[in-house]
């Protein structure tokens, strides 16, 4: 028997722990782009799947494998290339195979941001219609610390230097494990050819991944070693146990306040969130911070766009409150302090507190 190629056997390892729990005739989907990354896992998927069930009685029977592709429809010629990817996939013998258009509505998280959220939306949509049990997506090792240095870079803390989870809702990432390199080896042994996305060129006009990717990872090889992409890896992987300890406990703190906050009659309603300031002060800092920057995202403040800056805007209205006015955020959404209560409210209905009430 011909010995499986490194980058194959580590890709196909991967898929298959990941597809451990599945069953005869559990439909999984993979996320296509076309990139090298997306097609490895494509090939992995095909191989795998028929190999992988729930119990012994179940092995023999193949788990059903298909593929999303999603064109964003942002640079000329993205049908092609969407088409292409799909034929790709339905060569690997995957089946169904769908490519779905996305709407890609800018924001103020910019463009980027507003295509990747309607990426995630088509591919849950797509999930629900067809009965797929989960979508798996082509990250890797790199994308992992190349999130973790954009978190660094943005100052957002320790949520945001947790990377990315490997599984989250319906979504399944086999191959944070792996390198980049592999999957180019993967798609070069399965004779799959890779689109190579413009936008990933690390120009002065690139996107902000982009250059983190073409210029400042390479760098950090050559200054911290071979090992800083696998190192910045596993910090995220340390810090996600210690942001999901402290946002449930946020999550606490942020329904306590704002329970204590409903016990006066005028405190608001609608959309708005109003929080009890006296709860909130007794809270250590970084719970305190945590429960109101998870009471921003609650008036639509857009997570990416919502920065340390804003938080420490919110937490003075707690801590260090002299009479300041109210603060603007993200979405066009305000908060203001009055009556021992701070009041969050969305765009729609600005911030304003009730009339009646006064700051003691």
């Amino acid at each position: 028997m011909p010995r499986v190629d490194a980058a194959l056997a580590a890709a196909r390892t991967a898929v298959r722990r990941e597809l451990a729990d599945l069953g005869p005739d559990d439909l999984v989907l993979v996320a296509c782009s076309g990139g090298p990354d997306s097609l490895a896992l494509a090939a992995a998927v095909a191989h795998e799947a028929r190999r992988v069930g729930r119990s012994v009685r179940s092995r023999g029977h193949a788990v059903r494998a298909g593929a999303v592709v999603v064109d964003h429809g942002l640079q000329a010629g993205s049908d092609d290339v969407a088409a292409r990817a799909a034929q790709q996939c339905r060569d690997l013998g995957l089946d169904p195979v769908a490519v779905r258009v996305a709407d890609v509505v800018p924001r103020g998280e910019g463009l980027e941001a507003a295509a990747r959220d309607a990426r995630y939306r088509l591919l849950e949509d797509v999930a629900t219609t067809t009965g797929a049990v989960t979508v798996l997506l082509g990250h890797t090792l790199d994308d992992q610390a190349e999130q973790v240095l954009l978190g660094l870079a943005r100052g957002s803390g320790a949520r945001s230097l947790a990377g990315m989870p490997a599984t989250r809702g319906v979504f399944r990432r086999p191959l944070l494990g792996l390198r980049r390199e592999q999957t180019e080896r993967v798609c070069a042994v399965e004779g799959l050819v890779p689109w190579r996305d413009p936008t990933n060129e690390p120009g002065p006009t690139a996107p902000l991944r982009s250059r983190v990717r073409g210029r400042l990872l390479p760098v950090l090889g050559e200054v911290l070693g071979p090992g800083a992409v696998e190192a910045l890896a596993r910090s995220a992987d340390q810090l996600r146990d210690d942001a999901d300890a402290l946002d449930e406990l946020a999550a606490e703190l942020l329904s306590a306040a704002r329970t204590a906050a409903a016990a006066c009659a005028t405190a608001g309603g609608g959309d708005e969130v109003v929080l009890d300031v006296a709860v909130l002060a007794d809270a250590p800092a970084a719970l305190r911070r945590r429960a109101l920057r998870g009471a921003a995202l609650a008036v639509g403040c857009p997570p990416g766009t919502t920065t340390a800056r804003h938080v420490d805007a919110l937490d003075a209205l707690v801590v260090a409150w002299r009479g300041q006015g109210e603060v603007h955020l993200p979405g066009d959404a305000r908060a203001a302090r009055a009556c021992g209560r701070l009041f969050l409210r969305p765009a729609s209905s600005g911030a304003r507190p009730p009339a009646t009430h006064r700051e003691e």
